[in-house]
């Protein structure tokens, strides 16, 4: 793994020179959907570098999967985390190919090994990105043990990035940023939202990079960001003309909807 012991390079270079395909490279016209194994080799074929999400299962395995609940990407029901990974694994996402169902951590390593970087967001389990942390750090980590790949961890709640410092402090990680508007979080506590708008937790985190949102990229706060030489990446750009916009202030984006 490409790391060294400097927070202002521990970033991988590859998840700076090239787009980073958020969810992988998915096009669900097309049949491939975010965060399906063919998102990923699809992203692999056109050279990009990849983001995905994990959730975690109710025996503690690390999936690949965005929402807290599966309503919305398969046709089944419920909480992603009330359902055993066996049972995860064999239930299709909409739209795809049948054979396309929720793959696990490990199955994407084992995918992409180290052909193109990873970026790798660990889905609040908190409910409102508190202290009540770690399983799903726990189990990302585990399926991380020995990928000798480019790879990131971040996440929007600082205390779960704090706690990778702790439990991998070689491994990169970020924080994912936000100006957590109550229009967009309309489940966060407010005081929270504004506090964490202001990115207070670098130090605490020993963050290596910020991913912020694209719709916030004026935040005063990441003049710090800029200012303790770390890299800033942006979420989530969809279009060129977007993209021109966010280059002239971020280190890189992460896209979808079409091809820088």
């Amino acid at each position: 793994m490409n790391c060294s012991g400097n927070e202002t390079d521990m970033l991988p270079k590859a998840l700076l020179n090239r787009p980073i395909a958020h969810r992988g490279l998915h096009d669900r016209a097309s049949g491939v959907i975010e965060n399906s194994r063919g998102a990923c080799l699809a992203a692999i074929e056109a050279g990009y570098g990849i983001e995905i999400d994990l959730q975690l299962s109710r025996d503690r395995v690390a999936m690949v999967f965005h929402d807290e609940h599966l309503n919305r990407l398969t046709p089944s029901k419920g909480p992603t985390a009330s359902r055993l990974c066996s049972e995860l694994a064999e239930i299709p996402l909409k739209g795809a190919d049948p054979a396309e169902t929720i793959p696990t951590l490990a199955e994407v390593l084992e995918l992409v090994n180290g052909q193109v970087p990873l970026l790798i967001e660990i889905k609040d389990q908190d409910g409102a990105l508190g202290p009540n942390i770690g399983p799903l750090e726990d189990a990302a980590l585990a399926a991380l043990e020995g990928y000798e790949g480019d790879v990131a961890l971040m996440s929007f709640n600082p205390h779960s990035v704090a706690y990778l410092a702790d439990a991998a402090p070689n491994l990169p990680r970020g924080i994912v940023t936000d100006s957590f508007d109550p229009v967009f979080w309309p489940d966060l506590p407010p005081e929270t939202g504004r506090q964490l708008a202001g990115i207070p937790d670098l130090e605490r985190t020993g963050a290596h990079f910020v991913s912020h949102a694209a719709r916030d990229l004026r935040n005063p706060a990441l003049a710090r960001v800029k200012e303790r030489g770390l890299p800033i990446l942006t979420w989530t750009i969809r279009s060129p003309i977007a993209e021109e916009a966010a280059r002239r202030i971020v280190d890189n984006v992460t896209f979808e909807g079409y091809r820088p």
